[in-house]
C-alpha cells in the first residue's frame, strides 16, 4: 500500500511488484474465525460494562437519579451501540476495506487513491487520517488503565480493607502484561477467544438475573426515554452524553481489525453474542440502580451476590488483561502501518507468530507505552478519574473516518451525491454530538490522549516531509543509472578492480548510491562485481524464493537486484547472496563481499524548509532511527 511517492520504491527498470493478496484463511469457518476474534476484536468494547454506566450516571446529581432518569440514559446507550457501532461501523466503514484491510490507515490510502484532487487536496486527507491515526495513541494508552483498574476496584467491592492493594496490584499486573509481550501471544491466543466468549456469557447471564427482578426497564428500548430525557435536562444530557461515549469506545478496532479475521465474522460475533450480552449487562444494571440506587458505588460487581465477587474479580481482570492486549498490539500494528508508508522511521519489528498476522512485537512502542500507562495509573488513581480523560481521543478519531468515508462513498463507490449527504450528514450530526461534549473534559483529563496525539502527528508529519524533501534532494542531485553506465567505460581504466562483490543499498534503485561516488572518489577502486540492492516489503505473508529477486544486468558486472519480503518475513542480507549465487548464477558471498551504506542528509535551505525547528528534529528522529544494518539483518563487521 503505497502512497504520495510510489516512485520511490518502483523502478522504470524493473517491472512493477504484483502479488495476490490474501486477506485472511477461510479454512476454519466462520465459527473459528468469530471464536478468535472475540479474543481480539471485542476486548475493549466488552469490557465498558466496568465503568461506562457508572461514569455516566456519577455525572448527575443525586436528586437527579430517578426513574426517569436511568430509563433515559439506559435508552441512550441502547440507541447508541445501534447508530454508532451496528450501523455506522458494522454496516457502513466496514465496506470500506482497503485489499481487505481495516483501520483509519487504510481507510485514508483507499480515499487517496480513488481521489483525483491535486496535491493539496490528497495533503487534507492525509492531514486527517495521520491525525486520526495518532489519537489512537492515546487511546492504547487510556484503554489498558482504565480497565485493569476498575477490574481491580472490584476488590473495594469484597472488602474495604483491600483498597489500599489495587493501585499497587495495577501497576504489577500492567507490568507484568507489557514484559511478556515480547514472547508473544500465539501460545495462549487460543484461550483468548474461549475467555471472552466466557466474559460475555457471564455478563448478559448477570443482565438476565436483574432484569428478572425489574423488567419494567426493558421500557427503554422506547427512543421516547432518550428523547425526553435530553429534552427536560438538557445541560445535564450533554454532559452525560460525554460519559455515554464510554460505551462505545472499541468501536474503531472493528473496523481496524477487520483483515486479521474478515468482515463476516466480525458482524456475526457483533449481531450473534457480544451486542445482546452487552446489552443485557446494561439493561440489568439499570434495572439494580432503580432498585438499589445505593449500588451506584459499583453497580457492575454489586449484580451478584456477595459470594461470587472475587471470582467475578479475577473473570473481570483476566477480560481486561486481554483487552489490554488487543490494545496494545492494536499500537503495534498502527506503528507498523506507519512505517511502510513512510510516517515513521524504520524500527526493529519482530513477528511472534507465524500464524497470526497482526501478532508483532515493537520494542521502543512496548517499553514507552508500559512507561506512560503505569505513569497515568499513578497520576489518575481511580477508574472515574480516568473515564473523564476517556473519549476525546476517540471522538476524535471517529469524527476524521467519517470525513474519509464521504471520501469513499463518492469517489470509489460512486454513490448518488443526495445518498452520501443523507448517511454521512446522520453520522456526522452524531460523531460531532459526541465530539462537542467530550470537548468538556478536555480540562478534566481529556487533555492526555490529545496531548499525547498532537505529539505523535507532529513527529509523523516532520518525518513524512522531511523523507519527502530527502527524496526530491537524492533525485535532483543524483545520477541515473543509466548515465553512469554510459560513462563507466570512459573512467574504467583509471580505477583498480579488486576481487570481490560490492553490494550498494540503495533507497532508490533507479539512481547510483551516493556510496559508490566516495568509493571510486577516495579509494580510486570498484569490485569486479557491483550489486545496487533495493529490499521492499510487500502486502503478502511469504514471498517464495523463485519470486523474492528481481535482477536486470546493466553490463561491465553491474546489477540491479530487488529484493521482495512478506510482511512476516524478515530480511536477511545472507539469505538474499545465497539465492544469488544458486538461481541466477551471480558468485558472491558473505565472505568476498562488502556493503555499502548510503545516508543522505538535509543541510541549510533545505532544513529550513521543515519550520518552528521540524528540521532539527527530523535530523534526531534519523539519528536514533533503526540502523540499515539492524533492520535488514547483517553483520556489520563485514561492511
Amino acid at each position: 500500500m503505497l502512497i504520495g511517492n510510489p516512485e520511490y520504491s518502483r523502478s522504470k527498470y524493473l517491472p512493477d511488484l504484483r502479488f495476490k493478496k490474501s486477506v485472511v484463511d477461510k479454512r476454519g469457518g466462520i465459527l473459528a474465525l468469530s471464536l478468535a476474534a472475540m479474543g481480539v476484536v471485542f476486548g475493549d468494547i466488552g469490557t465498558s460494562p466496568l465503568y461506562a454506566l457508572k461514569a455516566c450516571l456519577n455525572t448527575l446529581n443525586d436528586s437527579s437519579l430517578t426513574l426517569d432518569s436511568v430509563y433515559g440514559v439506559v435508552s441512550i446507550i441502547f440507541w447508541a451501540l445501534i447508530f454508532v457501532v451496528s450501523l455506522k461501523y458494522v454496516f457502513f466503514v466496514m465496506r470500506a476495506n482497503n485489499h481487505g484491510e481495516g483501520g483509519i490507515l487504510a481507510l485514508m490510502a483507499l480515499a487517496i487513491q480513488g481521489s483525483k484532487g491535486g496535491p493539496k487536496y490528497k495533503m487534507i486527507l492525509i492531514f486527517i487520517g495521520i491525525f486520526g491515526s495518532c489519537l489512537f495513541y492515546g487511546d492504547a494508552v487510556i484503554t489498558p488503565a482504565i480497565s485493569i483498574l476498575s477490574a481491580l476496584e472490584g476488590l473495594q467491592v469484597i472488602s474495604n480493607g483491600l483498597a489500599s492493594y489495587v493501585l499497587p496490584l495495577t501497576v504489577a499486573t500492567l507490568f507484568v502484561l507489557f514484559s511478556f509481550e515480547k514472547r508473544g501471544t500465539a501460545t495462549v491466543g487460543a484461550l483468548f477467544g474461549p475467555v471472552m466468549v466466557l466474559w460475555f456469557a457471564v455478563m448478559g447471564l448477570m443482565g438476565i438475573y436483574q432484569i428478572i427482578n425489574f423488567p419494567q426497564i426493558l421500557q427503554a428500548l422506547n427512543p421516547l426515554y432518550a428523547v425526553n430525557f435530553v429534552r427536560s435536562n438538557t445541560a445535564v444530557a450533554f454532559t452525560v452524553t460525554s460519559a455515554i461515549f464510554l460505551v462505545l469506545t472499541g468501536a474503531e478496532a472493528l473496523y481496524a481489525d477487520m483483515g486479521h479475521f474478515g468482515i463476516d465474522p466480525i458482524r456475526f460475533s457483533w449481531f450473534g453474542w457480544v451486542m445482546p450480552c452487552l446489552l443485557l449487562n446494561y439493561f440489568g444494571q439499570g434495572a439494580l440502580l432503580i432498585t438499589d440506587p445505593a449500588s451506584i458505588s459499583n453497580p457492575f460487581f454489586k449484580m451478584v451476590p456477595n459470594y461470587l465477587y472475587p471470582y467475578l474479580v479475577i473473570l473481570s481482570t483476566v477480560a481486561t488483561v486481554i483487552a489490554s492486549q488487543a490494545c496494545i498490539s492494536g499500537a503495534y500494528s498502527m506503528t507498523s502501518q506507519a512505517i511502510q508508508l513512510g510516517f515513521l522511521p524504520s524500527m526493529k519489528i519482530k513477528f511472534t507468530s507465524d500464524k497470526e498476522i497482526g501478532q508483532i512485537y515493537i520494542p521502543f512502542v512496548n517499553w514507552l507505552l508500559c512507561f506512560l500507562v503505569i505513569l497515568v495509573v499513578l497520576v489518575f488513581q481511580k477508574s472515574e478519574n480516568l473515564a473523564s480523560a476517556y473519549g476525546v481521543a476517540v471522538s476524535t478519531t471517529m469524527l476524521m473516518t467519517t470525513l474519509l468515508m464521504a471520501v469513499v462513498m463518492k469517489v470509489i463507490w460512486r454513490w448518488k451525491i443526495w445518498f452520501v449527504f443523507c448517511v454521512i450528514g446522520t453520522l456526522l450530526t452524531i460523531d460531532l454530538l459526541f465530539f462537542v461534549s467530550n470537548l468538556t473534559k478536555i480540562f478534566q483529563g481529556g487533555w492526555l490522549p490529545l496531548l499525547i496525539g498532537i505529539v505523535i502527528f507532529a513527529l509523523m508529519m516532520t518525518w513524512y516531509q522531511g523523507r519527502e524533501l530527502l527524496r526530491k534532494k537524492t533525485i535532483e542531485d543524483g545520477i541515473d543509472v543509466t548515465d553512469y553506465m554510459c560513462s563507466l567505460p570512459l573512467i574504467v581504466d583509471s580505477l583498480k578492480r579488486v576481487k570481490g562483490t560490492a553490494i550498494f543499498l540503495s533507497p532508490h534503485i533507479d539512481l547510483v548510491p551516493n556510496s559508490l561516488y566516495e568509493n571510486i572518489k577516495h579509494n580510486k577502486v570498484l569490485h569486479e562485481r557491483v550489486i545496487f540492492l533495493k529490499i521492499n516489503g510487500v502486502d503478502v505473508p511469504h514471498v517464495t524464493d523463485e519470486s523474492r529477486i528481481n535482477i536486470k544486468n546493466l553490463g561491465n558486472n553491474h546489477f540491479l537486484v530487488r529484493a521482495v519480503y512478506g510482511f512476516k518475513e524478515t530480511p536477511v542480507i545472507d539469505h538474499i547472496l545465497d539465492i544469488l549465487s544458486k538461481h541466477h548464477n551471480i558468485q558472491c558471498n558473505v565472505d568476498d563481499s562488502i556493503f555499502f551504506l548510503s545516508g543522505d542528509v538535509l543541510f541549510g535551505s533545505e532544513i529550513k524548509e521543515l519550520s518552528m525547528g521540524r528540521g532539527h528534529l527530523f535530523t534526531f528522529m534519523a539519528d536514533v532511527a533503526s540502523k540499515t544494518e539492524d533492520v535488514y539483518n547483517f553483520d556489520t563487521k563485514k561492511s
